[in-house]
C-alpha cells in the first residue's frame, strides 16, 4: 500500500555552519566592535548574547540569512523570552525544533480529514504515516500539507508505491 511519512527534522550540522558564519561575521563587521555579542549551541538550544536589544534584533536577522544560506528553514526556531544577563547585556534562548508535536500533529490530521481526502492518517511518535490507495491521492495529501500555515518546516520521506 502507498505511504510516506511527513516529519520535521533540522540538520544540526547545518545549524554549528550556519552559527560559525555568523561569529565569524559579528567578528569582521563594524557595528559588532566591541560588542560581547555571541551565538553558541548546546544540543536543541541556541544561546544568543547582545549588548542590547538592537543588536539582539541584529543577531536575529543573521540567524534567518545563515540559516537559510544553509538550507535550514528559519522556522525550525522557537524565540524564547528576553533575559538580562550580566553587565548591561540580554540573553536569549533559541530552541531549535526537532519533530512535531503532538498538538500540531493533530492539528494536520483534522486538516487532511476534513479535505475529505482517501487516506489514512497515523501518529507515530514525532512523526506522521499517511497510507492510501493511489498515489495521487499521497500526492494531494503532500500538497496540501505544503499549503498549510505551519510554525515549522516539513518534510516528506519515504515515499512508496
Amino acid at each position: 500500500m502507498p505511504s510516506f511519512d511527513a516529519v520535521s527534522k533540522t540538520d544540526l550540522a547545518e545549524v554549528d555552519n550556519a552559527l560559525a558564519g555568523i561569529t565569524r561575521e559579528v567578528a569582521q563587521r563594524f557595528d559588532f566592535k566591541g560588542s560581547k555579542c555571541s551565538v553558541e549551541r548546546k544540543d536543541q538550544m541556541i544561546t544568543v548574547l547582545a549588548d542590547d536589544d538592537s543588536k539582539l534584533k541584529t543577531m536575529h536577522e543573521l540567524l534567518s540569512v545563515h540559516f537559510t544560506r544553509r538550507k535550514v528553514d528559519p522556522k525550525a526556531l522557537e524565540y524564547k523570552t528576553v533575559e538580562k544577563a550580566s553587565g548591561n547585556t540580554v540573553r536569549q534562548e533559541v530552541r531549535i525544533k526537532d519533530g512535531i508535536e503532538t498538538v500540531l500533529a493533530k492539528r494536520l490530521v483534522k486538516e487532511i480529514k476534513d479535505a475529505k481526502l482517501k487516506v489514512q492518517v497515523a501518529i507515530q511518535g514525532d512523526e506522521l504515516r499517511v497510507t492510501g490507495k493511489k498515489r495521487d491521492d499521497l500526492q494531494d495529501a503532500i500538497a496540501l500539507l505544503r499549503k498549510l500555515e505551519v510554525d515549522q518546516p516539513l518534510q516528506f520521506i519515504n515515499f512508496r508505491d
